[in-house]
């Protein structure tokens, strides 16, 4: 988020969020994470809906259930860093990390509205398709919001944390009332916890899909 200029004076650019932030449990982090936004370059986004997962051995739905691997390693360092993964052959997914290093915790960023930078999220959007995209729709999605803001497997395992061009800082705040919880999008185990939030109402956020197993 670029530094502003009032009445002729420079105003310092927002802070991150402090890494104790991200020092819970992820279904602690998860509505507190609503109205937060995301700032990577020139795109910044105002998170509307998160996923939490949890800890090895608990969550059969968390990528970290069965323990570190290459793919998930990122889950198990210190919190407040991105966890990016590929999945169906197509998309990037973005996590937050969570809870202290070694434990294997996050939080999926399924929705967002673009504050700064749409002009730039289109773009990322339309790149190689004819198809209209309507504003609403620019992060309305976890593969969305991974376009929108610009990132792929390069990013995996970036801090959050420390001022630059990637960081979670403050937003408005959701009053407690304006926030929904139910079951995760999706996920064929633990399909029941209700770990997802959203804020309610807001455009941005997208329609809860049940988990369909795929035909061979």
């Amino acid at each position: 988020m670029p530094v502003e200029e009032h009445d002729g004076h420079s105003l310092a650019a927002p802070a991150p969020l402090a890494r104790d932030f991200f020092d819970r449990p992820a279904h602690e982090i998860a509505p507190d994470l609503l109205g937060r936004v995301l700032v990577h370059g020139p795109v910044a986004l105002r998170l509307t809906e998160v996923e939490a997962y949890g800890v090895p051995g608990e969550d059969p739905a968390s990528h970290t259930y069965r323990g570190r691997t290459p793919r998930n390693a990122v889950m198990f360092g210190p919190p407040g860093h991105l966890y990016v993964y590929f999945t169906y052959g197509m998309h990037f997914c973005v996590n937050l990390t969570c809870l202290p290093e070694g434990t294997g915790s996050g939080i999926l960023l399924r929705a967002g509205e673009v504050i700064s930078g749409a002009g730039t999220a289109m773009a990322r959007r339309r790149a190689g398709s004819a198809r209209a995209v309507r504003e609403v729709d620019l992060a309305r999605g976890p593969a969305r919001l991974a376009v929108a803001l610009g990132f792929t497997l390069e990013h995996n395992g970036l801090d959050v944390c420390v001022p630059g061009s990637l960081f979670v800082t403050e937003g408005d705040p959701v009053v407690a009332a304006s926030i929904r919880s139910g079951p995760r999008t999706g996920v064929s185990s633990g399909k029941e916890t209700p770990w997802r939030f959203w804020i309610d109402g807001d455009p941005t956020v997208s329609p809860h899909r049940p988990h369909v197993p795929r035909r061979r």
